[in-house]
């Protein structure tokens, strides 16, 4: 019976190292051919260049690819976070059995946080989720009108 070998690259210790395909990373980005915003797959390694750290973008709908900045991404979103400051005062308290809407300024006792609600969905089994994005706790998902 012949059994098969998988092949390990050896380093100059002569330890096998076993290669691990990486993961794909995906991030929404508005597509100009489409001209709305879809979700892009990152292509290769980010290179770095007088502008910052840059790498391409294959949008999964059109499969155009563009060249985007991955550091301009990243300071819009820290300053679109920055932006929102939610206050303890203009908020709703989080009860489970109660119902939200999308922009809601929601505050968790037990976590001593607020957050306002993204988005909400509808779970397998019915019922409604939300997802809301926390100062301190960042993106939690939280029943609402469980009964």
């Amino acid at each position: 019976m012949a059994g098969t070998k998988k092949a390990a690259a050896k380093t100059e210790d002569g330890v096998a190292v076993k290669k691990t395909k990486r993961k794909a990373k995906y991030i929404t980005l508005y597509s100009p051919f489409l001209m709305k915003e879809t979700k892009h797959e990152l292509i290769g390694e980010p290179v770095e260049t007088e502008n910052g750290r840059q790498q391409w973008a294959r949008c999964n709908v059109s499969h155009h690819s563009q060249l985007i900045n991955l550091d301009a991404l990243q300071e819009s979103a820290e300053k679109a976070m920055k932006e929102i400051k939610l206050a303890r005062e203009d908020s709703k308290e989080y009860s489970p059995k109660a119902e939200y809407q999308i922009g809601d300024v929601i505050y968790h006792k037990t976590w001593d946080d607020v957050g306002i609600v993204q988005a909400k969905e509808v779970m397998s089994n019915g019922r409604a989720s939300l997802l809301v994005h926390f100062e301190k706790n960042k993106d939690k998902r939280l029943v609402e009108n469980f009964r």
